[in-house]
């Protein structure tokens, strides 16, 4: 299997997953007029399941280091198994409410503070778990990403009312996802073996660990994905004739490239968690949030009703994001 121990190169990864993680709801917003998301997010979760197979398999198997995929299935202990299937599993709940946000709120919204939260949340849990880093570098960028959210907070305060019920519905959720995306990470990282190299029994390896998560993710989805189907957060509800009867290929394929996208993003962060530390490995991979910003802001035009000036508090929440990363990762270099 392929096992990363220098630093920098955890960092690249970390970049991608990042980009990877602040740019696959782009499938969502591409086929939303066409699709409900409750439909969307069954093709999201197959690809999600397809991606972490397909890594299992090829780079999680091949090469002398560590414990290979299959060898690495075969001796996991049940806790092990249980606790990265239970990261799917919150991670899903926490994934439709965020995915139910930005169809309510949109991107520039949803993302900065669902994701920004999970941030804040998912790196204090890590650290306390796993304490690598120099721990005032590291929450003072967490910091400025706190700072980065309020700025789109009141960011989102100068738009119009128009509309403005069902924002605050979707900012609810927002926040809703994001208090719940700060812990699953957590139970993935208790699955795994402190020494990927030289695994300990019973312990998974970061792309066995990746595939359970993905089971847990999809066989959860019969729960969540079903009830906001049939009490969904806005319009009628869905049935599941609608996704074989409404679809076509196209709007599946782009619904599994989303799931891909994603699932790409949480291979690497994982993988670069052995050198990075769980926690700044999950807080640079959350300046996705930065990323969805970007989308939300530059290309799907979020904010274009909103007044004069606002575009100077869109630049300060930019640089706030950018500094706190910085942050971050000059946190294990120290």
């Amino acid at each position: 299997m392929v096992i990363v121990q220098s630093y920098p190169l955890a960092v690249f990864m970390c970049v991608i997953t990042m980009l990877c993680w602040g740019s696959w709801a782009n499938t969502q917003k591409l086929a939303s007029k066409e699709w409900r998301f409750q439909l969307f997010y069954w093709d999201y979760s197959i690809g999600v399941f397809l991606f972490a197979a397909a890594l299992a398999l090829t780079i999680g198997s091949f090469g002398s280091s560590g414990r290979s995929f299959l060898p690495d299935l075969r001796q996991a202990g049940s806790s092990a198994l249980f606790s990265a299937a239970l990261g799917g599993v919150v991670f899903n709940f926490a994934n439709i409410l965020l995915v139910a946000a930005i169809d309510i709120a949109g991107m520039a919204v949803a993302f900065p503070v669902g994701i920004g939260l999970a941030l804040v949340i998912g790196v204090i849990t890590n650290y306390v778990a796993t304490p690598l880093g120099n721990p005032v570098l590291l929450f003072a960028g967490v910091l400025l990403i706190v700072l980065a959210i309020l700025v789109d907070a009141v960011i989102y305060r100068k738009l119009p009312a128009q509309g403005k019920k069902s924002t605050i519905k979707g900012l609810v959720l927002s926040v809703l996802a994001g208090v719940s995306m700060g812990f699953f990470y957590r139970f993935v990282a208790a699955s795994m073996a402190a020494d990927t190299a030289n695994p300990e029994p019973g312990k998974l390896t970061a792309y066995t660990a990746v595939f359970v998560f993905s089971i847990g993710l999809f066989l959860s989805n019969f729960l969540w994905n079903s009830i906001v189907m049939a009490k969904p957060f806005s319009g009628p509800p869905v049935s599941y004739g609608d996704y074989f009867t409404k679809g076509n290929a196209r709007l599946h394929l782009v619904g599994i490239l989303g799931g891909m996208i994603w699932s790409l993003g949480m291979s690497f962060s994982i993988i670069a968690s052995g050198a990075a530390g769980f926690a700044i490995s999950y807080g640079l991979g959350q300046g996705a949030t930065m990323i969805a910003s970007f989308w939300g802001v530059f290309i799907w035009k979020e904010f274009k009703d909103a007044p004069a000036g606002t575009n100077r508090s869109v630049a300060l929440m930019f640089l706030l994001f950018i500094a706190g990363l910085s942050l971050i990762i000059a946190a294990r270099m120290v």
